[in-house]
């Protein structure tokens, strides 16, 4: 055989390799549901036992379940990133008035309820991971179906120019919970005009 066959065969068995690989390793839709499904058991798991949670004692013995929207893939979103240049310190407002330092870090543009969406990632001052970003929003079910003081999400970033959001895992802030906790506001820039239908409803208490 041919120098030159044998180089193509090599480059057609790699790219035949890489193409079953990504078929093989992308996540089945059970998978992912299952996925959501776990963070899910393990938020209530958190708020009902740990020594940690916000709920009084009185509130963790009458906590049966947690409420959500059914799991819809279509809301978790491939976002484009775009850096801010002049990154700058702001002072989040908190529920009880008080005020907490993140960094104004990028911008998530995606497309999502027939429209361009924008919304603002922001890093705590203390956060030793550059790619972890705190991301707090409110949309058209705030105060409705879902907590009126907005919902959170732990994002990370996941390529150079992109960043992967699931509103599947927006949860409620403590506050939500119980009022005696001070929680950050979403920044003006963070408040949709679509209907998030995805994540954490409203507290039953």
């Amino acid at each position: 055989m041919k120098t030159n066959q044998i180089i193509l065969l090599v480059v057609g068995i790699v790219v035949i390799s890489a193409v079953a690989y990504m078929f093989t390793a992308a996540e089945s839709p059970e998978a992912y549901v299952e996925k959501i499904e776990k963070e899910r058991e393990r938020q209530f798991k958190y708020l009902r036992f740990n020594v940690e949670s916000p709920l009084t004692e009185d509130q963790k013995r009458n906590l049966q379940t947690l409420t959500f929207y059914e799991i819809n893939p279509e809301y978790k979103i491939k976002a484009r990133l775009i850096s801010i240049e002049n990154k700058k310190v702001r002072q989040v407002p908190m529920t009880d008035g008080s005020t907490e330092r993140y960094i104004e870090h990028s911008y998530a543009e995606f497309e999502l309820g027939g429209k361009t969406n924008k919304l603002l990632l922001l890093q705590s001052v203390s956060e030793s991971d550059m790619r972890n970003f705190f991301l707090a929003f409110a949309d058209e079910t705030s105060g409705r179906e879902t907590y009126g003081g907005g919902r959170y999400l732990n994002v990370r970033q996941d390529g150079k120019n992109s960043i992967t959001i699931d509103f599947n895992l927006a949860y409620n802030p403590y506050c939500a919970y119980n009022p005696d906790y001070a929680c950050p506001l979403p920044p003006k820039e963070n408040l949709l005009t679509i209907a998030i239908e995805a994540g954490e409803k409203n507290y039953d208490k």
